[in-house]
């Protein structure tokens, strides 16, 4: 499932498919039954049921939604004939919801529904059911403590306060170097038998060869990648740069691309040559800026099907 693979990130979206997912099998079974109610209505009207006349606000705080969509679920309610709302008669400044003689009908013929409703889904989830309830109870609770929008931005600014750093290679990393060029060689091309067995193992393809690998690491993030391959003595590529199209603007691109080019220096290398494609137009601009000048052809003998830019570097 897709979006499991996204973790924490789709957490919303899975709880708003999971919670679909029961009010539509709710609204068939009482379908099928002929119950005269709707899914989506039984929060508020269970609420009322067991509580008594009530106002919005009681009964958003009550059931954990906005005033808003209580509000707004409340003018269903009303042309729907379930609910009323009346003056409250012991403070006549207040306004009240009321179950209609229609709804009580309607909710007292449901006892035996709800109960197999309690029933199927410990049939269907078996003791997921109970796990279910506890983690939603315990995830209640911590928002409350906490409110999950103050946290998401007490850690972006946390994220955004961190240095950018440059790291060389190590093991851990390797996967992160395939990650990173598979997105965007499957975006805009696709993945080259060489791009895979470059990507796949860069210790033999890379670093044995006498070239070097770095990685854009903000915090825990491994966001960007670039390699330098060293071709023959003294011939370097610049090759298998990735940036992590999330985190773009943060200016990955070129401290990677800097480091490549320092790393050449270090080496005191004769040749620095890059191959890429005109459709990557921003890439293009910014290996112009750092000294590379394109070339009238392609370079003969090359690797890559996608490759018909051929750059070499030129410092001033």
């Amino acid at each position: 499932m897709y979006l499991a693979s996204l973790g924490r990130l789709a957490l919303g979206s899975r709880l708003k498919a999971l919670s679909d997912h029961f009010y539509g099998a709710a609204d068939a079974v009482y379908e099928t039954l002929g119950a005269r109610i709707e899914s989506r209505w039984m929060p508020v009207l269970r609420y009322l049921w067991d509580t008594g006349p009530s106002s919005v606000t009681e009964v958003a705080d009550a059931i954990g939604q906005t005033h808003s969509a209580v509000s707004q679920l409340t003018d269903k309610l009303v042309r729907a004939g379930m609910v009323r709302r009346r003056r409250d008669p012991a403070d006549g400044r207040r306004t009240v919801l009321a179950l209609t003689d229609k709804a009580h009908a309607s909710l007292a013929e449901l006892g035996p529904i709800w109960c197999a409703v309690r029933r199927g889904v410990t049939a269907s989830l078996d003791e997921h059911a109970t796990q279910l309830l506890d983690a939603l109870a315990a995830c209640e609770r911590a928002l409350q403590q906490r409110p999950v929008v103050d946290a998401i931005l007490a850690e972006h600014a946390a994220i955004m306060a961190t240095p950018l750093e440059i790291v060389p290679y190590t093991p851990k990393l390797r996967e992160h170097f395939y990650r990173l060029n598979a997105q965007w060689l499957e975006r805009y091309f696709r993945i080259e038998d060489i791009d895979r067995a470059v990507l796949s193992d860069p210790e033999r393809y890379v670093l044995q060869s006498g070239g070097a690998i770095f990685f854009a690491r903000l915090g825990e993030e491994v966001i960007g990648t670039c390699a330098l391959l060293q071709e023959s003595p003294g011939v370097f590529e610049l090759t298998k740069m990735g940036v992590d199209e999330t985190f773009r603007g943060l200016g990955a691109g070129k401290r990677l691309l800097d480091a490549c080019i320092a790393e050449f220096h270090r080496r005191k290398g004769n040749e620095l040559f890059l191959e890429s494609n005109s459709r990557l137009k921003t890439a293009l601009r910014m290996y112009e800026k750092a000294g590379f000048v394109l070339q009238p052809t392609t370079r003969s003998g090359s690797h890559y099907e996608r490759a018909d830019v051929y750059m070499i570097y030129k410092p001033q």
